[in-house]
């Protein structure tokens, strides 16, 4: 009994207080600044919630009976559980020229990158003549977001103007979609090729729609 009148007092006494409190906050503290250090992670803020949709339209599809071709990209290699999937670039090879194969793919995607295109509306023909009849193409593109020339940027589509683009091509239209705000629209306004690195303690996935920085679309070959 004597002890624990001892650890009362101790405890009751300012400064005992004071040190105690210090110790806790500090341990909380840094609980929360690992917490941050861990959330930060080297994913692009702009296009987390574009990603985020995208995988879950290819994942709502039997991906075991899809024969993929990616377009100037390498995201969705090992990805999905795809029956092939097959990698494509320029300049080895150029989609404004011509289809690689035609009727034989299921699935195109081509995220972010028919902004360098120099002939987009050739090249959404031509991704159409690749597609099997029932076959899909996922496009994705920014609107407003610095320019990145890799190493042309030439173009910037609205929803409204991805679906003409892509109705043009014979293409029926499932679905267009955007993303942004202007925090994260400020954020990416510095000079070079960095962007903002996403971290869910700090940045706000809201969106705004009328300050969109991504753009993407799904669609059908039907014929």
């Amino acid at each position: 009994m004597t002890t624990l009148r001892s650890v009362v007092h101790s405890f009751l006494r300012p400064a005992a207080t004071r040190s105690l409190l210090r110790t806790l906050i500090l341990a909380r503290f840094q609980q929360w600044v690992r917490s941050w250090l861990n959330a930060t992670t080297n994913v692009q803020w702009c296009p987390v919630v574009m990603n985020q949709e995208i995988e879950k339209f290819i994942r709502s599809l039997d991906c075991s009976k899809i024969d993929a071709l990616e377009i100037s990209g390498v995201g969705s290699q090992g990805r999905y559980d795809f029956r092939s999937c097959q990698t494509v670039g320029y300049p080895a090879f150029d989609v404004c020229e011509g289809p690689l194969a035609e009727n034989q793919f299921d699935l195109v995607i081509a995220e972010q990158a028919f902004e360098h295109i120099l002939h987009p509306d050739r090249a959404a023909s031509n991704v159409y003549q690749m597609l099997r009849p029932g076959g899909l193409f996922v496009i994705s593109t920014p609107f407003l977001l610095k320019i990145h020339g890799y190493p042309l940027d030439l173009y910037r589509w609205t929803e409204q103007g991805i679906k003409q683009l892509l109705e043009a091509a014979s293409f029926s239209v499932l679905c267009t979609s955007s993303w942004g705000n202007r925090k994260c629209l400020l954020a990416d306004m510095t000079e070079g090729f960095e962007w903002t690195s996403y971290n869910r303690f700090l940045h706000s996935l809201h969106n705004e729609p009328q300050f969109p920085i991504v753009i993407w679309a799904f669609a059908k070959k039907t014929k």
